[in-house]
Protein backbone atom coordinates (compact mmCIF):
# COMPACT_ATOMS: atom_id res chain seq x y z
CA UNK A 1 0.00 0.00 0.00
CA UNK A 2 1.22 3.29 -0.66
CA UNK A 3 0.96 6.06 1.52
CA UNK A 4 -0.93 9.49 1.04
CA UNK A 5 -1.00 12.87 3.14
CA UNK A 6 -4.15 14.69 2.89
CA UNK A 7 -2.74 18.36 3.44
CA UNK A 8 -6.53 20.71 4.29
CA UNK A 9 -6.10 24.02 3.43
CA UNK A 10 -7.53 26.64 5.31
CA UNK A 11 -8.01 30.13 4.56
CA UNK A 12 -6.18 32.48 7.09
CA UNK A 13 -8.52 34.46 9.25
CA UNK A 14 -11.60 34.09 11.31
CA UNK A 15 -12.64 30.22 12.30
CA UNK A 16 -16.16 29.10 12.33
CA UNK A 17 -18.37 29.74 15.20
CA UNK A 18 -18.01 26.92 17.59
CA UNK A 19 -21.47 25.35 16.77
CA UNK A 20 -20.56 24.95 13.18
CA UNK A 21 -17.21 23.84 14.11
CA UNK A 22 -18.01 21.21 16.17
CA UNK A 23 -20.63 20.01 13.32
CA UNK A 24 -17.13 19.26 11.35
CA UNK A 25 -15.18 17.85 13.67
CA UNK A 26 -17.92 15.67 14.40
CA UNK A 27 -18.44 14.05 10.78
CA UNK A 28 -14.28 13.99 10.48
CA UNK A 29 -14.13 12.12 13.71
CA UNK A 30 -16.64 9.41 11.69
CA UNK A 31 -14.55 9.84 9.01
CA UNK A 32 -11.56 8.92 11.03
CA UNK A 33 -13.23 5.83 12.83
CA UNK A 34 -14.26 4.60 9.14
CA UNK A 35 -10.25 5.40 8.29
CA UNK A 36 -9.19 3.42 11.34
CA UNK A 37 -12.01 0.07 11.04
CA UNK A 38 -10.36 0.17 6.98
CA UNK A 39 -6.95 -0.02 8.35
CA UNK A 40 -5.99 2.94 5.92
CA UNK A 41 -5.58 5.43 8.88
CA UNK A 42 -1.54 6.23 9.63
CA UNK A 43 -2.02 9.44 11.26
CA UNK A 44 -3.71 13.10 11.68
CA UNK A 45 -3.58 16.54 13.35
CA UNK A 46 -5.04 20.06 13.08
CA UNK A 47 -1.75 22.45 13.07
CA UNK A 48 -1.58 26.06 14.64
CA UNK A 49 -1.53 28.68 12.94
CA UNK A 50 1.44 29.82 10.48
CA UNK A 51 2.75 32.82 12.52
CA UNK A 52 3.44 29.89 15.65
CA UNK A 53 5.50 28.51 13.53
CA UNK A 54 9.54 29.11 12.74
CA UNK A 55 11.86 28.80 10.34
CA UNK A 56 15.18 27.09 10.27
CA UNK A 57 18.16 27.52 7.75
CA UNK A 58 21.58 28.07 7.70
CA UNK A 59 23.74 30.81 7.09
CA UNK A 60 27.21 30.13 6.62
CA UNK A 61 28.16 28.21 9.78
CA UNK A 62 25.52 29.41 11.78
CA UNK A 63 21.98 27.66 12.28
CA UNK A 64 19.54 30.61 12.53
CA UNK A 65 15.55 29.98 13.91
CA UNK A 66 13.06 32.94 13.10
CA UNK A 67 9.71 33.24 13.51
CA UNK A 68 7.46 32.08 11.03
CA UNK A 69 5.51 31.74 8.37
CA UNK A 70 8.10 30.62 5.76
CA UNK A 71 5.72 32.12 3.68
CA UNK A 72 2.89 34.98 3.06
CA UNK A 73 -0.06 33.77 1.76
CA UNK A 74 -3.82 33.94 2.06
CA UNK A 75 -4.24 29.99 2.36
CA UNK A 76 -2.29 27.47 4.76
CA UNK A 77 -2.26 24.15 5.86
CA UNK A 78 -4.24 23.83 8.86
CA UNK A 79 -4.00 20.13 9.48
CA UNK A 80 -3.18 16.79 7.68
CA UNK A 81 -3.97 13.53 7.67
CA UNK A 82 -2.13 10.42 6.54
CA UNK A 83 -3.36 7.56 5.32
CA UNK A 84 -2.65 3.88 3.03
CA UNK A 85 -4.26 3.38 0.10
CA UNK A 86 -4.06 0.86 -2.74
CA UNK A 87 -4.59 3.65 -4.97
CA UNK A 88 -4.30 7.54 -5.48
CA UNK A 89 -8.19 7.26 -7.24
CA UNK A 90 -9.18 5.63 -3.77
CA UNK A 91 -7.14 8.48 -1.89
CA UNK A 92 -8.87 11.27 -3.76
CA UNK A 93 -12.00 9.52 -2.84
CA UNK A 94 -11.36 9.74 0.57
CA UNK A 95 -9.94 13.44 0.51
CA UNK A 96 -13.23 14.77 -1.29
CA UNK A 97 -15.05 13.36 1.63
CA UNK A 98 -13.19 15.60 3.88
CA UNK A 99 -13.37 18.43 1.26
CA UNK A 100 -17.32 18.48 1.59
CA UNK A 101 -17.56 17.97 5.07
CA UNK A 102 -15.01 20.92 6.04
CA UNK A 103 -15.45 23.01 2.33
CA UNK A 104 -12.13 23.48 1.73
CA UNK A 105 -9.68 22.18 -0.40
CA UNK A 106 -7.66 19.07 0.19
CA UNK A 107 -4.33 18.62 -1.64
CA UNK A 108 -3.53 14.78 -1.68
CA UNK A 109 0.31 13.66 -2.03
CA UNK A 110 1.62 10.50 -2.01
CA UNK A 111 4.84 10.01 -0.39
CA UNK A 112 8.23 9.06 -1.80
CA UNK A 113 9.21 5.55 -2.17
CA UNK A 114 8.26 3.11 1.24
CA UNK A 115 7.78 4.97 4.38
Amino acid sequence: MKRYVFNIIQPVGEKPPPEELEKVMAQLGEIRRELELSEAWVFGCPLQEPGDSAVVRVQGDDVVATDGPYTEGKEHIGGLTIVKMETQDEALWWAGRYSRVTGLPVEVRPFQGEC
